[in-house]
């Protein structure tokens, strides 16, 4: 049976990619899934992002829009995408197309036998520097928190519904990725791996590398950190 699917792409600065990676989505969704929609969440672009995701959502019914007229963080976005998914599955990745959405076919028949899975990146295709701070990142989270998950901020996710409405998301910045698996691995849900293929990214600028990003990350890190062992987070 073809599932009922929620995908949605957390954007910022993205003018270059967006259409395309919209459409590639509506043409794959359109083979596998039996009801679905895409939510572009714009999180405060600057440039034309807005507009060409307004122009999608009137020329594809399926195509919707969250807007946030400031910056919010990357974890802002998730949180908009994750509440304002309809469907009982919700998929998301990046919309900078180094992901192929077509691999969303590998996560599918593992969320039969789980709550989420979670591709991680086979070789992954990013500067040298991305890829320190991934690693040192990655060590960090997995001793401090004992999360069993490859790749934890690879992009390419699927959850149920049912397991994302149980959580409370805190964090603004890059760590709402990696507190989502942490709260749930916390909370029993069973999560999947599988691996996917990441390619370099064809324009635009990335921003998880930026000093300020990182810093931010690292607070928050601290924080939930901190939250989690009082027993003081909402989950």
């Amino acid at each position: 049976m073809k599932p009922d699917i929620s995908v949605f792409f957390p954007a910022y600065n993205e003018e270059k990619n967006i259409e395309r990676t919209v459409k590639e989505a509506q043409k794959v969704l359109s083979n596998i899934a039996n009801e679905f929609e895409i939510i572009i969440v714009n999180d405060g672009s600057i440039d034309n992002t807005l507009k060409i995701a307004e122009a999608l959502s009137r020329e594809i019914p399926q195509v919707s829009v969250i807007n946030h007229p400031h910056n919010l963080g990357y974890g802002a976005a998730l949180r908009s995408g994750l509440k304002g998914a309809r469907y009982p599955l919700i998929f998301f990745t990046d919309s900078d197309g180094q992901f192929n959405i077509e691999e969303i076919t590998k996560l599918l028949p593992l969320i039969e036998s789980a709550d989420v899975v979670v591709g991680y990146r086979i070789k992954r295709k990013d500067p040298l520097i991305r890829l320190f701070n991934a690693w040192a990142y990655g060590t960090m989270i997995k001793l401090l928190f004992k999360l069993k998950v490859k790749d934890i901020d690879c992009a390419f996710k699927l959850f149920k519904k049912s397991c994302i409405d149980s959580i409370e998301i805190e964090s603004n910045g890059a760590l709402a990725s990696a507190e989502i698996l942490i709260k749930l691995q916390k909370l029993g849900y069973k999560i999947k791996e599988i691996g996917v293929n990441h390619y370099p990214r064809a324009a635009g600028e990335q921003t998880g590398a930026k000093l300020y990003v990182i810093l931010k990350m690292f607070k928050e890190l601290w924080k939930l950190y901190r939250k989690l062992k009082k027993g003081t987070s909402s989950y």
